[in-house]
């Protein structure tokens, strides 16, 4: 024990003397690099102030210019940005009030310009584009339909796609039985057909609530391919079934325009201008239903239904009202599709269309008109942009991420819009507006 003791005590000295070493030899290291640390720094600010006094005497008249040029600018802007609002409001507020007193001559009046300014465009677009043009109308006018049964009633439908195949079929049935009848009537045989299907499944609909009405729509989007095929001497069973003729200007439009010029061809442009016309009607009678008391009662049924109960509203007599209006739309809608591509195949109208239908719509914005139009446009152009992704990344067609590619992008951008605008591109544009105009008041 006093061995080990004694050990200890000697280590302890050791250690002791090796750090009083260590102390002697960097203590005054530490000291010389402390001194010539210190003199570069003197050194440093003495150079520092002369550039430091230089840069405050060309730097502080500059940032005065500046300031003063700044300062001039925004008054400037403010008082352009005071004439033009006051301009404005001069422009509108007898255009408020006309609206305010007459609502449907107001909605006329702004149909029949967004028409006009579509159809003077489609002059000077190429064909690819008047055919995605014309193809989102067709789609929008679907879409709307089903803005209506869900932004307004409350209704959650994943079977419009099926809706939409209804009126596909009986514009192309009828047109290759009686080839000689005019467009007018085809599409109106499609939304009629359309809304006599959505008369049946209405009815049943009326007791069901939230995922088993989704269920019950979901079924009829399934099976109806399978009753398609029930009917193959009619719809031609698995294949496309093509339209007799094509759908084709009148003469004196087409004697019109080569009188005009040489280059054009009404062809070309026919289609997205009988697109643009039908979707323009179909939208001014969904704005005026949006208005309507049925539009009022269907929001009522919405957002509380003992309420809308104690108001006198009846509730199955909404829900139908609502599936039939949706599912005659979606005919219409798929009558004009038929139109616009000559043909229809049953492979078009499988469950992947009726959730991409809804899917666009959420990305455009429930329960609006623009919202619809929007999500008709992606869907038209959407396909062309996958294309494009196809031919740029060197992908196969025909494998089974370029095939998925469509329902890749659209769920991605579903997310997206819910993360960053959760009322569609069109209701947070409308909620960016609205505070934008409150800060200013």
């Amino acid at each position: 024990m006093n061995t080990f003791a004694g050990f200890l005590r000697r280590l302890s000295l050791l250690a002791r003397a090796i750090l009083k070493v260590v102390l002697a030899v960097v203590a005054p290291l530490a000291g010389f690099l402390r001194r010539l640390l210190a003199g570069f720094l003197r050194r440093l600010s003495v150079l520092a102030r002369p550039i430091l006094k230089v840069m405050l005497v060309v730097v502080t008249p500059l940032a005065g210019f500046l300031r003063r040029l700044l300062a001039g600018l925004l008054r400037r802007l403010s008082v352009v940005e005071r004439a033009i609002l006051r301009v404005v409001l001069v422009v509108l507020t007898p255009l408020a009030n006309f609206r305010r007193h007459h609502p449907v001559l107001a909605r006329g009046i702004l149909t029949v310009v967004f028409v006009a300014v579509s159809l003077f465009a489609t002059y000077f677009f190429d064909p690819i584009t008047n055919y995605n043009l014309a193809a989102g109308a067709a789609m929008s006018i679907v879409i709307v339909g089903l803005s209506f049964l869900t932004g307004f009633s409350g209704q959650v439908s994943l079977g419009n796609g099926a809706f939409m195949g209804v009126g596909c079929y009986v514009a192309a049935i009828w047109a290759n039985h009686h080839a000689t009848t005019p467009m007018i009537g085809v599409l109106a045989l499609a939304t009629a057909a359309g809304g006599a299907v959505g008369l049946l499944i209405g009815l049943p609909a009326t007791r069901l609530r939230g995922p088993y009405l989704a269920g019950m729509t979901i079924a009829f989007a399934v099976a109806f391919p399978s009753v398609l095929d029930l009917f193959s001497s009619w719809t031609n069973g698995g294949t496309a079934l093509q339209l007799p003729q094509l759908l084709s200007p009148p003469g004196w439009i087409v004697s019109l325009f080569s009188k005009s010029t040489g280059s054009l061809t009404p062809n070309n442009m026919w289609l997205a201008d009988v697109a643009i016309i039908v979707a323009g009607v179909a939208f001014f009678f969904m704005a005026n239903l949006f208005q309507s008391r049925t539009g009022r009662a269907m929001r009522l049924v919405r957002e509380n239904e003992v309420a809308a109960e104690l108001a006198g509203v009846s509730l199955a007599r909404a829900r139908v009202l609502a599936f039939m209006v949706a599912a005659a739309y979606a005919g219409l809608g798929g009558g004009l599709t038929t139109l616009v591509s000559g043909s229809v195949a049953p492979s078009n109208f499988q469950l992947n269309l009726s959730i991409t239908i809804l899917a666009v719509l959420v990305i455009g914005g429930i329960g609006t008109l623009s919202g619809a139009l929007i999500g008709g446009m992606v869907y038209a152009y959407s396909t062309t942009w996958i294309n494009q992704i196809v031919s740029h990344t060197n992908l196969d067609p025909t494998g089974s991420v370029a095939t998925s590619l469509n329902g890749i992008i659209f769920g991605a951008l579903l997310i997206i819009v819910m993360l960053v605008a959760p009322l569609g591109i069109a209701g947070s544009l409308r909620l960016f507006i609205a505070k934008g105009l409150a800060r200013r008041s």
